[in-house]
């Protein structure tokens, strides 16, 4: 007699991506690390890669959403970010705020294809020449960069719109100096905005950040990046992390 059920081999489980661990590469006179606090429920990512023999590629990306939805999502970029950096970053005589616009501009149509529509990811992209000490950046729609040098603090404001959005979208890729000593600090939109402990409708806010970026006398990043976020997490007390809260920082040592 036929059997009227059939036995078929147990599918295989699906595999989801995630994105690589970041291990930070030793810079030459600099020094770079992030720290992240939270429960991974957000879109905050950090990651960093050597595209050449003298220059840095790092990047601070805060994709809309819930961090369960958006797994796909921080894999495609960081490929980009990593793949296409390297090649854009190592050709022979190019030009690196070109290199920049377009690295975002491929990062930004990963996004919108993975996502199958629109996806607001702010983003602070950079490309640190250790040699130089020049620092290529663009700023999608993110929270301020803060660079602090000697003579103060200088806010690197947005220089597009957050990626993700337009297909076509660009961003511009301005050129700064780091002299010896000076600081860039990211920090996520969910550090700036977490709320007082106390129920006022106060928000740590940038300027807060600054004051302690200016106070600071670290000179290693690492320091610095705990400073902030335990500053943050002073401010809010007990109120649960709705959002993740993320640092970044480079330090001219030389």
């Amino acid at each position: 007699m036929r059997s009227l059920f059939h036995s078929r081999a147990p599918e295989a489980p699906t595999v989801e991506p995630v994105p690589v661990p970041t291990v930070f590469p030793k810079i030459d006179g600099a020094d770079i690390a992030a720290v992240f606090t939270g429960q991974r429920v957000a879109g905050d990512f950090y990651d960093s890669v050597r595209v050449s023999p003298e220059r840095v590629l790092f990047g601070l990306l805060d994709v809309a959403g819930r961090r369960a939805d958006n797994r796909g999502i921080l894999t495609a970029a960081q490929e980009i970010f990593r793949g296409r950096g390297a090649e854009l970053f190592s050709r022979p005589d190019f030009n690196e705020s070109e290199a920049m616009t377009e690295l975002c501009l491929l990062i930004n149509r990963g996004i919108i294809e993975v996502s199958n529509g629109v996806r607001s990811c702010p983003a602070f992209i950079a490309c640190y020449h250790e040699k130089f000490g020049t620092l290529c950046y663009t700023n999608a729609g993110h929270t301020p960069g803060l660079l602090r040098d000697s003579t103060g603090i200088v806010e690197l404001t947005s220089t597009g719109l957050p990626l993700g959005l337009f297909s076509h979208a660009t961003n511009d890729a301005p050129t700064v100096g780091l002299g010896s000593g000076a600081t860039l600090l990211l920090v996520s939109r969910g550090l700036v905005g977490c709320g007082a402990h106390d129920d006022s409708e106060d928000e740590f806010s940038l300027e807060r950040v600054k004051q302690l970026l200016l106070a600071s006398t670290s000179s290693v990043a690492q320091d610095l990046c705990v400073s902030i976020i335990e500053a943050a997490s002073q401010f809010s007390g007990e109120i649960p992390l709705c959002d993740d809260r993320t640092a970044l920082a480079l330090l001219r040592t030389a």
